[in-house]
C-alpha cells in the first residue's frame, strides 16, 4: 500500500501538471505561481486557491531535499490526502453542465396561452420557462412574473384562457437569465449566479446551448435549487 506522502506528491504532481498544460508552461512557473494567475481564470483552481497554496507549503516539508523526492520527513494526515486527491480529480476531469443539466427544455411562444402555461405548472411542476416569438427568444417567465400579474389584475375579471403569454411577460423582470455553452464547468455555472448577486442581479436560471449563443437551440437550463449543494 502507498504510504500517504506517496500518495499526496503524486496527486500534487498530477496537479502541477494540469496546471503547467493550462498555463502551456513554458516559462517553467513554480506551482505556487501557477495558482495565483489561474485563480484569475479557472473557477476550480479559484474555488481552491488556498488550499492549493497550503499544499505547495506541504509539499516542500515532505520532500526534505528536491534532488531526492524519495527522502520523506513527514507523512500527511489521510484527510490532507483525501482532500488533494480530490481536488485532482475536479482539476483533471472536471465536471462540466452537460451532460450533468441537459435535459429538454419546455418552452412557450408569446402566443400561447396562460392556460397552457398553468397546465405545465401543474403538470411537469416546473417554475421557469423559456418564452420564443417564434424562433427568437424573448426572456424567461417565471413564477415571480406570473404573481405580480395577477396581483394587478385581480380585480379585472379577465378569462385565463384569453389571456396570452407575451402580456405576461411584461411583468417579468428583465435579464434574470444568462446563456452558458455545454462545455461550461459546473464551478463556472455556480460562479455566475454568485458573481450576478453580488451585483444586485439575482438571475432565476442559467440557459445552456452548446456555444452558449442566444439563438442556439436551448439543451438544457439550471436554476438556483439545482446548483444548492454544490460548493
Amino acid at each position: 500500500m502507498a504510504r500517504n506522502s506517496e500518495r499526496f506528491i503524486t496527486a500534487f504532481n498530477r496537479i502541477d501538471k494540469a496546471m503547467d498544460a493550462e498555463l502551456e508552461n513554458s516559462k517553467g512557473f513554480g506551482f505556487a505561481k501557477s495558482v495565483r494567475i489561474l485563480t484569475k481564470y479557472n473557477a476550480i483552481v479559484r474555488k481552491y486557491k488556498d488550499d492549493l497554496l497550503e499544499f505547495a507549503e506541504l509539499r516542500n516539508a515532505i520532500v526534505h531535499n528536491r534532488m531526492d523526492t524519495e527522502l520523506v520527513i513527514a507523512e500527511p494526515h489521510d484527510s490532507i490526502v483525501e482532500k488533494i486527491e480530490q481536488i485532482e480529480v475536479e482539476m483533471t476531469k472536471p465536471k462540466f453542465v452537460t451532460p450533468q443539466f441537459e435535459k429538454k427544455v419546455k418552452t412557450f411562444d408569446m402566443k400561447d396561452t396562460f392556460t397552457q402555461l398553468l397546465d405545465a405548472i401543474q403538470e411537469k411542476g416546473f417554475s421557469k420557462f423559456p418564452v420564443y416569438n417564434g424562433r427568437e427568444f424573448k426572456g424567461l417567465m417565471t413564477e415571480n412574473g406570473i404573481t405580480k400579474w395577477l396581483a394587478k389584475n385581480k380585480n379585472k375579471n379577465k378569462h385565463v384562457e384569453d389571456v396570452l403569454i407575451e402580456e405576461i411577460l411584461t411583468y417579468q423582470k428583465e435579464n434574470n437569465y444568462q446563456f452558458i455553452s455545454a462545455d461550461t464547468s459546473v464551478y463556472e455555472a455556480v460562479e455566475v449566479f454568485k458573481e450576478q448577486i453580488g451585483k444586485g442581479n439575482r438571475i432565476d436560471a442559467l440557459l445552456i446551448s452548446k456555444n452558449g449563443q442566444i439563438d442556439e437551440t436551448l439543451i438544457g437550463i439550471i436554476t438556483a435549487w439545482d446548483i444548492m449543494g454544490i460548493e
